[in-house]
């Protein structure tokens, strides 16, 4: 990974874009209403609020693994099938990581480009070069029960990109991690960012993270979850332990908890 990296703004054109989109479960829950949202090619944003706000809902709808009750979620740039859907390039990073026990880290890894079936040797090596990416070379033959929590969540993170999506959604994958290993993660999927230039959606409720993280922050009130703000963080990449102790940071998650106490409070 690079020890530098270098942000180019994000495209304006639109990746993904979201309108008036509700979720209404079969027990009557409405989780989400009326979301309008853009994602550009090539930005991180962050979905921040309270556990409960519809973010994790709204990420999964994003991923095609639930319908909205109402709205429209185009892929305006992506290839279509016969049937005209968006056959959508992403990646999926969940809050556990899902790992299957029985195979090492490099199957885990390999295991999407064998479901498109690619050729196995060439699996193997982009697998291989993905886990060196995420800082696990040396581990390719270590089984899950042998990984610390934080190294699944690399492996986790590595499988997702290998197939070299242009958006990468993320469901709190570090909520449960302490926190050195949650800095330090947060710090390799920078780099991972700046590399791969892939679009990332990070859905947490840590407002320090998301400011360290984001170009924008999306603040959705509570059930049912809905926009009340999209922030846009101006300070410069790359960022680092020095950004994290600056008074620039203070202030910027500030304004983000502050923005946060409001949408709780609606």
């Amino acid at each position: 990974m690079s020890a530098e990296p270098s942000f180019a703004a994000p495209a304006s054109r639109a990746l993904v874009s979201i309108r008036r989109v509700s979720k209404q479960f079969a027990n009557g829950t409405l989780a989400v209403r009326d979301v309008d949202l853009d994602l550009a090619q090539g930005e991180f944003v962050s979905l921040l609020g309270p556990s409960g706000c519809g973010k994790s809902t709204l990420l999964r709808m994003i991923a095609g693994l639930g319908a909205p009750s109402a709205g429209t979620i185009d892929w305006p740039t992506a290839v279509h099938d016969a049937d005209g859907r968006p056959q959508r390039d992403l990646g999926f990073v969940f809050q556990d990581p899902t790992l299957m026990p029985w195979a090492t880290a490099l199957a885990n890894v390999t295991m999407p480009l064998v479901l498109k079936r690619m050729n196995r040797r060439e699996a193997d090596e982009r697998a291989a070069e993905m886990l060196a990416l995420v800082g696990l070379k040396g581990f390719e033959k270590a089984y899950p029960r042998e990984l610390s929590g934080g190294m699944k969540m690399r492996v986790s993170i590595a499988r997702a990109l290998v197939t070299h999506p242009s958006i990468l959604l993320m469901d709190e994958p570090f909520a449960a991690l302490d926190e050195i290993t949650r800095h330090r993660l947060n710090d390799d999927l920078l780099r991972l960012w700046a590399d791969q230039r892939f679009t990332a959606v990070f859905v947490t409720h840590s407002v320090f993270e998301s400011v360290y993280l984001s170009q924008r922050i999306v603040v959705m009130a509570a059930r049912p979850g809905r926009v009340m703000a999209d922030l846009t963080v101006d300070a410069a990449y790359p960022r680092d332990d020095l950004f994290r102790t600056s008074a620039e940071y203070a202030h910027l998650c500030r304004v983000a908890s502050e923005t946060l106490k409001k949408a709780i409070a609606l």
